[in-house]
């Protein structure tokens, strides 16, 4: 099997975080870097001994170091940065979203297509070990018919990080976008796509929505109630509902650890670490797709990551949070 190359763009914690999940995985190799400024590549490079430094994005994507780029910039960014890889024939995991509105997404697909490169959402949360485990319990029939989700992701920022890129519309920022993209994800994956009713409420803060909250009838009678916020801290955790019981999830989009209670009497609490900071699996994925000669992921899917992105377009007008790029 074929090592497979990654190069990062972009230098914050995300990108730290990936850094620190591929020493991990021996199926890839981290040998590339690019920022803006050659320093801050430098710096980067130097903390996780990477060979190849780049001063800018278009540097690395006309190299030949690379097979498959990490796109690891604000989400206004993830368009023009995903497209400038792929253009030249590099295959591509984009941070989530994977663009600000459905138009992009859709644009970066057709791209991807043209090019005839990878092209995936990085929705490392769907690939854990406990989504799986979950998935498993109720394709098993564990909790019986499933009635309904909620899932909290909130957070908020200290006085001294309020120029954050993720409180700045012209950066795509807000919860919806940020966070709440899980919970949408988190409901998708456990009560389908059929929805008759989808309805939301916000907080704003600089444009962006700080506190949103989400809820979704399906056409079952099912119901998904959930929430996000940037300015806000509520536990992040979730619960799923069904006819013979529920369980309980510790940040429900990633879960370690899942509390079982059901109508028979049943408690247990089932373990599901992940292989190391939870984006192990991700990274993985990616190299068996690559070496497959997939182009597109089987699992986080070019029609989910549209699926989820009409929805966040059909809710930002909803709240009345508009971008740049909607124009």
């Amino acid at each position: 099997m074929k090592k497979i190359r990654f190069g990062i763009v972009g230098t914050g914690n995300i990108a730290h975080r990936f850094a620190e999940a591929i020493k991990n995985v021996s199926d890839a190799e981290l040998t590339s870097i690019a920022s803006r400024t050659s320093e801050n590549a430098e710096i980067f490079g130097n903390e996780f001994n990477i060979q190849h430094r780049f001063g800018s994005y278009e540097s690395m994507a006309k190299s030949d170091k690379i097979d498959v780029a990490y796109i690891a910039v604000p989400h206004s960014s993830h368009k023009e940065c995903s497209m400038l890889m792929m253009k030249n024939g590099k295959g591509v995991i984009c941070e989530k979203p994977l663009a600000v509105n459905s138009k992009e997404v859709e644009e970066m697909f057709d791209c991807a297509q043209k090019n005839n490169v990878f092209l995936m959402e990085a929705m490392w949360a769907r690939l854990v070990p406990g989504t799986v485990k979950m998935l498993e319990l109720i394709e098993n029939g564990v909790l019986g018919e499933i009635r309904g989700v909620e899932g909290k992701f909130c957070y908020t920022f200290d006085e001294d990080e309020m120029d954050h890129h993720a409180l700045k519309v012209e950066n795509g920022g807000g919860a919806l976008l940020d966070v709440g993209v899980y919970g949408l994800n988190f409901a998708s994956w456990y009560l389908g796509k059929n929805i008759v009713d989808i309805k939301s409420f916000a907080d704003k803060y600089n444009g962006t929505d700080s506190h949103t909250c989400t809820i979704i009838k399906y056409e079952n009678g099912a119901i998904a109630d959930l929430s996000c916020a940037t300015l806000l801290r509520k536990p992040n955790e979730g619960y799923i509902y069904g006819t013979k019981g529920f369980v309980h999830l510790n940040r429900f989009y990633a879960p370690q650890e899942i509390e079982l209670h059901l109508l028979d009497g049943t408690n247990e609490k089932l373990e599901a670490r992940y292989w190391g900071n939870g984006f192990e699996e991700q990274i993985q994925h990616v190299c068996d797709c690559l070496n497959k000669g997939l182009k597109e992921s089987p699992i986080n899917t070019k029609e989910q990551t549209i699926f989820i992105t009409k929805q966040m377009d059909e809710i930002r007008k909803d709240i009345e949070v508009i971008y740049p790029q909607d124009n």
